[in-house]
């Protein structure tokens, strides 16, 4: 029976590093999902930190947007780190396609799964309320895809200065 795992937190939360540590505790070939696109010399920079501070032993697989597919494809390998659902979810908005459709078909997949998942994602509803209606329709959409996975998730853990915090799960059972 497979794990799905969601951990969330704020930005630079260490709920990235975390999951990897995570996902290295289950057996078999490790696989990351990237969902981040390179729009800019900056968000280069930063992918190829992450890809250093993993270091070896990870299959990396860029996937912005068909993450349901890339899930069953790579089923029964070894876990895998979905990095992140926040990017996952910005993508599919931005480049105009309904995002309840793909969260309804992601919920679908995990359940099916074989192998562990581990899921980062933000939780960007903390704030202030954004200026435009975008951004609001983002952070509105982001709180309904954190719930949607959390409620099918065996454990979720939330992420604040480092120190995960279990939510769901046999720790808070």
């Amino acid at each position: 029976m497979s794990q799905i795992i969601l951990v969330t937190g704020g930005a630079r939360s260490g709920k990235s590093s975390h999951a990897e540590a995570r996902t290295r505790s289950f057996p078999g070939e490790r696989i990351y999902v990237a969902t981040s696109r390179v729009y800019d010399d900056e968000m280069r920079d930063r992918i190829d930190r992450h890809i250093a501070d993993r270091g070896d032993g990870w299959t990396t697989i860029e996937e912005p947007v068909n993450l349901a597919e890339v899930l069953d494809q790579t089923d029964g390998r070894g876990p895998r780190l979905v990095d992140c659902l926040t990017l996952w979810l910005s993508n599919l908005m931005l480049d105009g396609r309904e995002w309840e459709p793909a969260a309804k078909t992601l919920i679908e997949t995990l359940s099916r799964q074989t192998s562990p998942v581990i899921l980062v994602s933000n939780e960007v509803g903390m704030g202030i309320v954004p200026e435009n209606a975008l951004a609001r329709a983002f952070r509105d959409a982001q709180g309904w895809l954190n719930q949607r996975v959390a409620v099918v998730a065996d454990e979720v853990q939330f992420v604040v200065a480092g120190l995960p915090l279990q939510i769901k799960g046999p720790a808070s059972e």
